[in-house]
């Protein structure tokens, strides 16, 4: 006979999390480490209760034999799935957080989040309360009706920005869904976010649960090797090149697979040139790396793309930022190699695939090749080792402050913390300016040194990620570099830095307002309209003077002690003081206007934004012109 535990929905499912685990490598990690919450109607009697049943106290588990589920209180839903995927991807994909949040707002709440999550492939577990599912009650508090289906609510808007979604409707369902979610969260390809709708009442119910259930599970992380006739092309391929790039994506940090490209690229004399999400795949100093590529990449990399006649992308996705939205790769004939474990990734551009984990195929390549000798032609190696120098004296340049006792550009704050940090450092970003300053100027130290999300490039991303990091690196400083406008999205987690001891460093900013979208807005001929934070002017528009925002008091007000740094020597002392903090510790700046907050070179490859066709307005005539002008270079890869 089967041996079987009664338990709530709630309390089967939180102690079926604490034995799932995760294997690469001989690398065994707990998949669900903790689960962050806000409590509400939808959630508190089922999931509150159970994580109650699992907690960890002071001298013990509440369930003595039953492992613990730590518990962290947030206080924005999408903050929450932002802390979970960043530490998510610092674990390399192998551990995350869960997510559980009450019905109705606390549910839709977690929809950017999940986006963001599917987007960059990073896996997080969404626990969504959701109405009744025998509607005693109908509607209920915070339900959406919808009049032609009474099987719809709100946690339906979780399906197209989740890799898998479920909603238990009875307790026996649990045991299937559970093990297909834990399934995805660990797949490689199909990896990013998954949603779990749990109705209330059936959040409480009892039922006995087979022991089986909650035996402890190991779900191994593959690394699938390349099929022997795709490696052999591949082989040739590289073979024939006279100008090969290697553009590394996402999956090279994913995949662990840095030491492995170094070894490649130094033996192959290829560039390495990376997107927003493969960046320090090599470090700055390595030969063999040309920098970031695409709308905000380096002279160098988008010199060397122009004329490549063989790219090999490994782990990238071809956003429109790296391919220049398709006018980039110009040089006749062309061809891509894409090592990627996603065959939808590897087919792309009409490329010849290499479906495989990105260090196993890189392995596979560099034991293929020396028989041939591959080597890169000298005067090509000697081209880009002299553009790369050419292009870190631009950096120095940007870096420079020759007065220290001046407001600092933004460029300038980031020279001052490159002279600061060491390979331990961590710097997260995810929108506004700095992500294209980034990309063309900060030198990468470390594998996992730079982590700015570009895929959905959310504003809030930062200060709630960076907890997520500190948690899954507790020894090392962990920077959540912040623009005035994102932080004005989501300053909330502070509060939760503050609470549980997270010392997380924050570099604020202030350039009032939405800087690079006003610096976009002016070269499509919007004129910056409505993105400067000033006071409304007579004609109802926003060029009044700024607005008397005081964002240091604000984070000094959520608990975060605040150094203010007006000049460039302030900054200096401050960034090293907060380097050394063990709290909480934010550094406020403020930057020139918003017409000079960069210093940075110039974007040096397009980007598509389209432009006003017909227009009376001189700005955006002209802007329609260059847009034109862009477009008609556009290649069609397929």
């Amino acid at each position: 006979m089967t041996s079987t535990t009664r338990l709530t929905v709630a309390q089967a499912l939180v102690r079926f999390l604490t034995a799932q685990y995760t294997e690469r490598d001989g690398e065994r990690r707990r998949l669900i480490g903790a689960v962050w919450g806000i409590f509400g109607h939808g959630n508190v009697a089922g999931i509150g209760q159970a994580l109650v049943e699992h907690a960890t106290v002071p001298g013990g588990e509440t369930s003595p034999g039953v492992p613990s589920m730590p518990f962290h209180q947030g206080r924005n839903e999408q903050a929450m799935v932002h802390a979970a995927v960043g530490h998510a991807r610092q674990c390399g994909r192998l551990s995350t957080h869960a997510v559980t949040t009450s019905i109705g707002p606390g549910a839709t709440n977690l929809v950017t989040g999940a986006a963001l999550a599917t987007v960059n492939r990073l896996p997080v577990l969404l626990l969504p309360g959701d109405v009744f599912a025998a509607r005693p009650a109908d509607p209920v508090l915070q339900q959406v009706e919808v009049p032609f289906a009474g099987d719809v609510s709100v946690n339906d808007c979780l399906r197209p920005v989740s890799r898998y979604f479920d909603r238990i409707t009875r307790p026996e369902a649990l045991i299937p869904a559970a093990l297909q979610a834990m399934r995805v969260l660990t797949d490689p390809v199909d990896t990013g976010a998954v949603t779990l709708a749990l109705p209330q009442d059936v959040q409480a119910e009892a039922y006995d649960w087979p022991e089986e259930f909650f035996a402890e599970r190991i779900w191994t992380v593959r690394r699938q090797a390349p099929d022997a006739g795709e490696l052999a092309r591949a082989v040739e391929a590289v073979r024939a090149a006279r100008r090969p790039l290697i553009v590394a994506g996402g999956g090279v940090h994913h995949s662990r697979a840095e030491e492995a490209l170094a070894a490649f690229a130094s033996a192959t004399g290829i560039p390495v040139a990376s997107t927003q999400a493969g960046k320090g795949s090599l470090r700055w100093d390595h030969p063999q790396d040309v920098g970031g590529i695409g709308h905000t990449g380096t002279a160098t990399a988008d010199a060397l793309a122009r004329t490549a006649d063989l790219v090999i992308g490994v782990g990238t996705r071809y956003t429109d930022f790296t391919t220049a939205s398709g006018t980039l790769f110009a040089a006749p004939g062309v061809r891509f190699l894409n090592l990627n474990v996603a065959p939808y990734d590897g087919h792309k551009l009409a490329g010849l695939p290499l479906i495989a984990d990105a260090r196993a195929g890189l392995e596979a390549l560099a034991e293929a090749l020396p028989a041939h000798r591959h080597r890169a032609e000298p005067a090509y190696v000697t081209e880009y080792t002299d553009g790369k120098e050419r292009w870190e004296h631009r950096v120095d340049a940007a870096y420079e402050a020759e007065d220290a006792d001046v407001r600092p550009t933004q460029a300038q704050v980031l020279g001052v913390l490159d002279e600061l940090v060491t390979e331990d450092d961590i710097l997260i970003n995810a929108a506004g300016s700095l992500p294209g300053d980034l990309h063309k100027l900060w030198r990468a130290r470390s594998r996992d040194q730079y982590h700015v999300e570009y895929g959905y490039s959310c504003m809030g991303y930062e200060i709630p990620a960076a907890i997520g990091v500190r948690m899954a690196a507790p020894d090392r400083p962990v920077w959540a570099l912040v623009g005035d406008g994102t932080y004005l999205m989501m300053p909330t987690e502070i509060v939760t830095a503050v609470q549980e001891g997270v010392a997380i460093k924050v570099i604020l900013l202030q350039n009032h307002g939405y800087a690079s979208i006003g610096g976009l807005s002016e070269s499509v001929g919007g004129e910056r309209y409505g993105t400067a934070y000033r006071r409304l002017a007579a004609d109802r528009t926003y060029t009044g003077v700024p607005l008397p925002l005081d964002l240091a008091a604000n984070a000094a007000s959520l608990g975060m002690r605040v150094l203010r740094a007006r000049t460039v020597r302030d900054l200096r002392a401050a960034l090293a003081e907060a380097r050394g903090a063990d709290t909480p510790t934010c550094v406020y700046v403020e930057t020139e206007t918003a017409d000079t907050v960069s210093g940075a070179p110039p974007a040096q490859a397009w980007w598509d934004v389209p432009v006003a066709e017909t227009a009376t307005r001189p700005s955006a005539v002209k802007a329609r012109e260059e847009y034109d002008r862009h477009v008609a270079a556009r290649r069609r890869h397929l």
